[in-house]
């Protein structure tokens, strides 16, 4: 019984069982708890996106909607029964989702009858910079790679959703500056900017170009970016060579490795195929 509730005593005078009210209303406190869990597990599952806390409460009435602690907790009392099965519930940057655990991909892999998407290096050098040096300009990124960045990368990167124009510098010309979005951080399992591998475990980094500062405190700064702005038109469309392409598989396994190595990706084999 609540402090300030008033007991009801029966008309016989027979003096309330006080043990067994309170029973009685922590198992109707239990029975609300499971069934916010269902009602969350639903949401999660019918929803074709994450969804945060907040979201998850304005889909309830007013005179029924849970605080924020008790969605946590049941989102909480989720992952734990998950933990056995081959699903799991994550967090990413736009909110929880239930997601096949990573290990299992490659027999979830053979559900689709579509072949995987393809990359090129030089997409996969482009994204890396912008991840790690955001908000970024096309020729910071060229004067880093020392090779023209193709309109093609860019319009594929924004067509992704992956990038998108936040600004532009004020300098002549007034460059679009690029930057990451959600949907990158959700599609690469990402809860924040400061889950990719820390710039301190990038070897070698500075030689790339030591004019750009990549280096310290970047890794640990938090990002607050404005509405996303028009790019401008392509100028300058290349045609990509299918043979320079990788599978999504792998620009995914590539993308969550340090800088460095996605920069160096594909030298090796290119390296031998000029000898």
């Amino acid at each position: 019984m609540t402090e300030n509730s008033t007991p009801i005593e029966p008309e016989d005078g027979t003096p309330i069982d006080e043990a067994a009210v309170e029973t009685v209303e922590e198992a109707a406190r239990d029975i609300d708890e499971k069934l916010l869990q269902q009602i969350i597990e639903g949401l999660l599952m019918a929803s074709g996106k994450p969804l945060s806390v907040a979201a998850l409460a304005e889909l309830f009435v007013e005179a029924e909607r849970p605080t924020n602690d008790q969605i946590r907790a049941a989102l909480a009392r989720i992952a734990e029964g998950c933990e056995e099965r081959g699903f799991e519930l994550k967090e990413v940057a736009s909110g929880f989702r239930f997601q096949v655990r990573q290990h299992l991909s490659p027999w979830i892999a053979r559900l689709s009858e579509e072949k995987p998407q393809r990359y090129t290096r030089a997409l996969l050098e482009t994204l890396g910079l912008i991840a790690y040096r955001q908000p970024i300009t096309r020729g910071d990124i060229e004067e880093i790679r020392g090779v023209a960045v193709s309109s093609t990368i860019i319009r594929t990167l924004l067509d992704r959703e992956w990038i998108r124009v936040v600004g532009h510098r004020d300098v002549p010309g007034r460059p679009a500056m690029f930057a990451t979005t959600r949907h990158f951080l959700d599609y690469f399992n990402l809860k924040s900017l400061q889950e990719l591998p820390p710039l301190s475990e990038i070897r070698d980094l500075d030689q790339l170009n030591p004019e750009l500062d990549l280096g310290d405190g970047s890794e640990g700064r938090v990002l607050t970016l404005p509405d996303e702005q028009d790019a401008g038109p392509d100028t300058d469309d290349e045609a990509i060579d299918p043979d320079k392409l990788i599978d999504e598989d792998e620009a995914m396994a590539l993308a969550k490795r340090p800088l460095d190595d996605i920069l160096g990706y594909g030298r090796d084999k290119q390296d031998q195929t000029d000898e």
